[in-house]
């Protein structure tokens, strides 16, 4: 990974120019790259005098730049450990992937746990998911099989990217029309162009010459074919010279062409570097890596909008739920997923290859490492996918894994369906039945099949939600607010892709529309019925009333409820009492039947105790009048801790 190393994040420091700090040999050495030579020299300084913190760091950076992860973990904790704010987010991150590489997991769980409340929210909950992701699987996808193309060099060749039925890629291969990149030792990178086989292999590599030519980089192309336009970083100059800051650094800058000749510089500062560009046409975004100083860790993933490839806005970062304090680089779209590499501590390897869904409110899932086999130990990045009609998905990524030929090489893969490992994602709405209303705060739960909680959220102001969660084979969704009725529901594997399609909607019923109050307490909302004279039998017309009942008691599972049942004043006292009370049992007998519990339902016969008019025993009314003495109602008794 030397020379991408190199490119992806760092500048062209001229070692005689530097900053108002006056630096040792060691830190002249560090700043030009010659971190073997750096840590020698850092050591002999030691035996003369402690090093500053500052030394220390870049000593533990030179380490890690060589794979001596042991001595780089042993660095950091030390500083860390003398003054916990000393350390950037991204050395931070880099002392968390030494621990990773030299220490147990559980260590570095351990020791991430200790700092967690430290850490932006989304950092935590990507980095729990994808513990638990990547602990939960298979070692490799068995499905998963990745060739090396045809092209590659023993020199670096990364960042492909489809031009036509063509495949464009950077390398640092020694050509005479490049000057040598002293960092490195190799070329300055240059865009190499490449014929694509049917079974995907590639050969036949020349440079690409329908762009400008420079004797310093080029590199990480995208080519849009909607506007006919090929996007990628160069190095930032001036009439055919490198450009410096103040510090003497040469900063990458995104350059578009139009293969007329032209080249037009669209990202360009002194001071930031920018790198691969991705060019979305379905949203005129340009999408690109860039070290600003205001980032979440080293280099992050930003867009800007464009009028047809035109910048037409300030950059915008994607957030902290993609960003993180390592360093995310090569943005891609495809299929409503945006693909990226990052080295966060929680991955694989150094640089590992993830996934994150894309929302039409232009939010991001969870970003979900795509798992062992296309991500190793090593670095994996710069993925590109095609649709490849009945044989699935063509697709290349470059690795530094073992067994190439170079430095970084790509590879090549086909496959069938999506990459990544499963993960189980729901995006949905909370709502009011009765008004279709969106439904603030509502508490959603996801259970797995032992009803162990896997996940809570909480609607927002227009009652939507969010869940990602690794595969389960089976998942239970609930939905409860104070006043609503209780939604939950179980799904198993076959109705995911159901369940998952479009927004789901979750509809709540309010308290207030399933109850109403009579005679001064709150009762079960339902139309009179009246039973045959004399009788207590459930006839169908009472059975359409309970039925409601049944439903409110489903939706409301806390209810308790007290059967009143009345009568008129019409006969005996007695036989009265007596007739109201089998209404009532009967009214119980029929809601346990249905499924509710006899412990929170009680009966009541109150027969002619509580008229309301004055049609008493020995006062004449009409018929009509004591009708409305008959009645029951279904009381909610403890409406008050609802």
């Amino acid at each position: 990974m030397k020379t991408k190393a190199l490119l992806l994040f760092c500048f062209a420091l001229l070692a005689t120019s530097f900053a108002q700090e006056k630096k040792s040999k060691a830190d002249v050495l560090y700043y030009s790259y010659e971190y073997k030579n750096a840590i020698a020299e850092y050591q002999k300084e030691m035996a003369n005098a402690p090093l500053r913190n500052g030394q220390l760091l870049n000593l533990a950076d030179s380490y890690f730049k060589l794979g001596n992860y042991d001595n780089a973990s042993k660095i950091y904790l030390e500083v860390h450990k003398k003054n916990d704010t000393t350390l950037s987010s991204n050395r931070f991150n880099k002392m968390l992937q030494s621990l990773a590489k030299t220490s147990s997991l559980d260590r570095v769980k351990s020791f991430f746990n200790s700092k967690r409340t430290s850490f932006a929210k989304e950092l935590v909950e990507n980095a729990d998911f994808n513990y638990e992701l990547l602990g939960s699987t298979a070692p490799e996808d068995e499905y998963f099989q990745a060739f090396n193309i045809g092209v590659n060099g023993p020199q670096a060749d990364f960042a492909p990217s489809f031009y036509k039925e063509k495949l464009l890629f950077s390398t640092s291969r020694i050509q005479k029309s490049k000057s040598t990149y002293e960092p490195s030792g190799e070329s300055y990178m240059d865009i190499y162009v490449a014929r694509i086989e049917p079974d995907g292999s590639i050969f036949g590599a020349t440079p690409f010459e329908e762009i400008p030519n420079s004797q310093f980089h080029e590199a990480t192309p995208y080519f849009s074919e909607e506007i006919g336009k090929l996007f990628y970083i160069l190095s930032n100059t001036q009439e055919g010279e490198l450009r410096f800051d103040e510090n003497g650094r040469n900063s990458l800058a995104i350059g578009m062409s139009d293969f007329r000749g032209e080249l037009r510089f669209l990202l360009k500062d002194l001071s930031t570097s920018f790198y691969y560009p991705f060019f979305d046409a379905k949203s005129s975004k340009l999408y690109f890596a860039a070290n600003f100083e205001d980032g979440y860790g080293g280099t992050d993933i930003y867009f800007v909008y464009t009028n047809n490839g035109q910048i037409m806005s300030e950059p915008t970062n994607l957030g902290p739920g993609v960003n993180s304090p390592g360093n995310e680089i090569a943005p891609y779209i495809f299929d409503n997923s945006l693909y990226f590499s990052s080295d966060v501590f929680y991955g694989i390897g150094g640089m590992d290859i993830y996934k994150t869904n894309m929302y039409a409110d232009g939010s991001f899932g969870i970003p979900i490492n795509l798992g062992k086999g296309i991500n190793t130990a090593f670095d994996d990045f710069g993925l590109i996918l095609r649709d490849n009609g009945p044989e699935g998905i063509l697709g290349y990524f470059a690795s530094s894994r073992t067994g190439g030929k170079g430095n970084d090489d790509i590879y090549g893969f086909k496959v069938k369906e999506d990459l990544g490992l499963k993960t189980f994602s729901l995006k949905g709405r909370v709502v009011n039945l009765k008004s279709n209303d969106g439904i603030l705060k509502a508490q959603l739960r996801l259970l797995d099949k032992d009803s162990v909680l896997i996940k809570e959220v909480y609607s927002d102001d227009n009652g939507d939600f969010r869940f990602e969660i690794p595969w389960k084979d089976q998942i239970t969704v609930e939905a409860t607010k104070d006043h609503y009725s209780i939604f939950s529901a179980t799904y198993n594997e076959s109705e995911y892709d159901t369940v998952q399609k479009g927004t789901f909607i979750i509809g709540l019923s309010s308290i207030e529309d399933l109850l109403t109050e009579k005679e001064g307490k709150q009762v079960v909302k339902i139309q009179k019925f009246y039973f045959d004279k004399g009788r207590a039998d459930i006839t169908p017309k009472i059975q359409i009333e309970l039925d409601k009942v049944v439903d409110a008691v489903q939706r409301f599972p806390q209810l308790k409820l007290s059967i009143e049942s009345h009568t008129n004043s019409k006969g005996s006292r007695k036989s009265n009492s007596q007739l109201s009370q089998r209404r009532a049992d009967a009214i119980k007998s029929y809601l346990t039947k249905n499924g509710l519990s006899s412990s929170n339902i009680t009966s009541v016969g109150l027969g002619e105790d509580n008229l309301i008019n004055k049609c008493a025993d020995g006062v004449y009314c009409l018929e009509f009048l004591h009708n409305q003495n008959e009645r029951t109602n279904i009381v909610v008794a403890n409406f008050e801790e609802l």
